[in-house]
């Protein structure tokens, strides 16, 4: 390991947290995202909680990149601590440090440089997903053309903002990956939640998942532990966060064949 890399931190900054049944069995969303991480980053981490008001300098020397967490809260609610969060990740972008944003830290990066969350008018999506590159992005290194993942999410991105460009999408989703600069995506997906997680969001909110008419025990059967969303945030690691740390890419997870 590189003494640049040592030094560096991937700073996780939480908008929220799993649900209870998920939290208490798996731990925070930070610590999943660590998880899933796994040896593509041998730095180290810092936490900062947005909601909390604990933004660090944009441009900090020790901070390698961000990561934005997902979370139950919806964007289009406009809390005063959303508001905060998003002119912040304007100087975080113009800065240029890498950020990567999952499902709600999609969303708010989507908003902040001036598209619109809306609620999605095709309805909620959540559990196993297939996903459709629309686009190549070294995000998608050694990933086919279409992939399985992770999701739920009852909010879309309904309108990109200028200089964006949508790389992927879904049946329900229309801006699965988004590519906002060269140094900034978001996912809708996660890319940090396995089959056991996602099964204990479906559980979870089984009653308001059948009341929407959804199938629960089918979204259950569909469910398996492999899943390729995790290689996004793999290879944002190995082509955006270590060239700017002056290392190449690894020839590990981010860049293995499918």
């Amino acid at each position: 390991m590189g003494q640049d890399e040592k030094d560096k931190k991937i700073v996780i900054v939480k908008t929220g947290e799993p649900v209870p049944p998920v939290l208490e069995r798996r731990g925070e969303f930070a610590a999943l995202i660590e998880q899933t991480i796994g040896a593509a980053w041998r730095g180290g981490y810092a936490v900062f909680d947005a909601r909390a008001g604990e933004l660090p300098a944009p441009d900090a020397p020790g901070i390698a990149a961000f990561v934005i967490t997902g979370s139950s809260a919806n964007v289009p609610h406009r809390e005063p601590w959303m508001l905060r969060c998003e002119a912040w990740l304007r100087d975080v972008v113009r800065a240029g440090t890498p950020t990567f944003g999952i499902c709600f830290g999609h969303q708010i990066l989507a908003q902040a440089l001036g598209g619109e969350v809306i609620r999605n008018p095709r309805g909620r999506e959540i559990g196993r997903i297939r996903v459709q590159r629309r686009a190549d992005d070294i995000l998608f290194d050694g990933l086919p053309s279409s992939f399985e993942t992770h999701a739920t999410h009852v909010d879309t991105v309904g309108t990109l903002p200028e200089g964006a460009r949508s790389l992927a999408f879904t049946e329900l989703d229309d801006h699965q990956v988004i590519r906002f600069t060269s140094t900034c995506y978001g996912v809708q997906f996660h890319p940090e939640m396995d089959h056991d997680v996602i099964a204990g969001y479906i559980a979870f909110r089984r009653e308001v998942l059948q009341a929407e008419g959804l199938d629960v025990p089918a979204l259950l059967d569909r469910l398996s532990p492999d899943q390729l969303g995790t290689r996004t945030l793999h290879n944002f690691i190995a082509h955006i966060v270590m060239p700017r740390l002056g290392r190449t890419p690894s020839t590990g997870p981010a860049s293995s064949p499918p």
